[in-house]
Order: structure tokens, then C-alpha cells, then sequence
């Protein structure tokens, strides 16, 4: 069952980009075997990390191929399909292929800021137009409205195919509402680095993480660890890791983990408007706690 391949670490997959904009396929097929070959769990291809409001429909197809035929089967692949425009997810589901994908991730709707019952039948008519597992993403900082623990535990109730949440609301009191009171087949994976380790200690079972780009053996292992109920090492790893969570994100996603990944060669240090690289006096922040952490960049 997907429930139990969407477990450990995935990561939220970067697109790499080219000094004249375009995307650098190159790259990532780079980062996918990075990935693969230092633990990562699952791939998230797609996501808000990817800079997906800034690609066109023929970059994304092209990436979700390239990723796909790269894994080859090694590793689950987690879609994002998100938009705000119910049609609109329901149309990409009915009409795209989705060979090699073995769920989707769908977000909130943003923008148009729905009631609870808004967001209950936009996810209600996606998971009618599919047989894919579903996962759905509550990250009100982006968009805007926040998806309840009564509206996920209802979802997760009604429709077989929803099988997990991605939790960003930061509300710790909620994670836990939805963990004590979800049914057995569903499960929440933690949307912030940060919080990776006390949600898995609540019962959380894994992330979608950011830092994983660029410290995929590092982050899985703590990811690992606290899963199986190693929390003394566990929370080591989380501790050295504080600091940086904060750094990678002070000037927006996917900017920090983007310059991580630049300095270890992996990418050039681009991202599309509105989206621009993160500031030298973050970066140098940034640089002197992986030397602490024995990390070289």
C-alpha cells in the first residue's frame, strides 16, 4: 500500500535552472541521483519548492519525465498537482498520464481562501476523478486559510484514496488532533523541517522536507532514527540542524537550500522572479554553521 512507501524523508525537489532562465535538466538528473544514492525515501516532484508558479505546462511535463524514467521504480514519486481551481485538478487528472507516479500531493486552495466546506468538496471532487492516492497539503502561511483537523479527519474518513496529509500549519495542538483521532490506513507527514522530529515523537510518519536537497543522508538519518524511536540521537542530529532551518528560509524558499546546493556544485545559484537568491550576509550565516557541523561548502 502507498501508506507505507510514503514513509522516512522525502524531499521537495528543487528545479535547477540555467544562468539564461531555462531549466537545467542536466542538473537534475544530478539531484535525483544524489538523492537516491544518500537515503532519501521518496520524491516530491513538483511541489512549492520547485518554483512551480513560474514553469510552464510543457516545463513540468518534461520534468515529471525526467525524474520519472531517472528513478526508474528505485524510489516512490509524489506528484504535485496543486491549484486553486477545482476544474483545473480534476481536468490534469483525468486527461494527463501519470505513469510512474504513485500519489499526488494537493494543496489548500490559495488565493480564494474557501470555508471548511469549500475546501472539503474541492478535495471531495479531486478524489472522485481518481484512482491515485491522494495527499493533501494544509500550509495556510501560503495559502492564505487553513484546512481544520475536523476537515482532514473528515476527508481522511469519506475517501479511501485520501491517504495522508502534509502538515505546514505550524500548529503543533492540531498535528495532534489529527495523529490521535485519524483512521488507521491515513497517515501525516510533517511540511517543516523544523518540526520533523517533536511530529514524529506525536506519530508523524516522516517529511517533506526542504534541507533533505542538500542534506539528504544527514536529515534522513534523523528522520529514521526518531521513527524508530531513537530519539536521544535523533534529537542530536535535530539540534545541530536548528539554526540552519531558520537561515534556509529567511529569504524565502527555495533561495537558501538553493545556495547550499550551488556551493556543493550541484546547481547554478537561480531562481525565476519573483524569486531571487539569498543575501551574502545569510549565506556567510550559513557557512560558518556547516563548518561547525564538519559539512564543507
Amino acid at each position: 500500500m502507498i501508506q507505507t512507501k510514503l514513509k522516512g524523508m522525502g524531499v521537495a525537489l528543487i528545479t535547477p535552472f540555467k544562468e539564461d532562465d531555462s531549466v537545467d535538466y542536466d542538473s537534475l538528473v544530478r539531484l535525483v541521483d544524489f538523492q537516491i544514492q544518500n537515503g532519501t525515501d521518496f520524491l516530491c516532484v513538483l511541489g512549492t519548492t520547485a518554483e512551480t508558479p513560474t514553469l510552464t505546462k510543457e516545463e513540468k511535463d518534461k520534468i515529471k519525465q525526467v525524474v520519472i524514467e531517472r528513478v526508474n521504480g528505485r524510489i516512490p514519486i509524489l506528484l504535485g498537482i496543486g491549484s486553486n481551481c477545482t476544474r483545473t485538478v480534476v481536468e490534469t487528472l483525468k486527461n494527463d498520464d501519470f505513469t510512474g507516479v504513485d500519489a499526488v500531493l494537493v494543496t489548500v486552495p490559495y488565493y480564494n481562501k474557501p470555508s471548511q466546506e469549500g475546501i472539503y468538496q474541492h478535495y471531495k471532487a479531486i478524489a472522485e476523478a481518481t484512482e491515485l492516492p491522494i495527499v493533501l497539503y494544509n500550509v495556510p502561511g501560503r495559502t492564505g486559510v487553513n484546512m481544520t483537523a475536523e476537515t482532514t479527519l473528515r476527508l481522511a474518513r469519506d475517501f479511501k484514496n485520501i491517504v495522508a496529509v502534509k502538515e505546514a500549519s505550524g500548529n503543533i495542538t492540531q498535528m495532534d488532533d489529527i495523529i490521535k483521532n485519524k483512521p488507521a490506513n491515513f497517515n501525516v507527514i510533517s511540511g517543516d523541517d523544523g518540526i520533523t522530529f517533536p511530529l514524529i515523537t506525536l506519530g508523524a510518519v516522516g517529511v517533506i522536507s526542504v534541507i533533505g536537497n542538500a542534506f539528504p543522508r544527514e536529515f534522513s538519518r534523523m528522520t529514521r532514527l526518531a521513527i524508530q524511536g531513537d530519539y536521544s540521537n535523533a534529537l542530536t542530529i535535530h539540534h545541530k540542524f536548528t539554526e540552519l532551518f531558520s537561515l534556509l528560509f529567511v529569504d524565502g524558499n527555495p533561495a537558501g537550500v538553493k545556495a547550499m546546493l550551488n556551493v556543493m556544485g550541484l546547481i547554478e545559484n537561480k531562481l525565476r522572479l519573483p524569486l531571487v537568491p539569498t543575501r551574502i550576509t545569510t549565506f556567510e550565516k550559513m557557512r560558518a554553521i556547516l563548518a561547525e557541523l564538519n559539512i564543507k561548502c
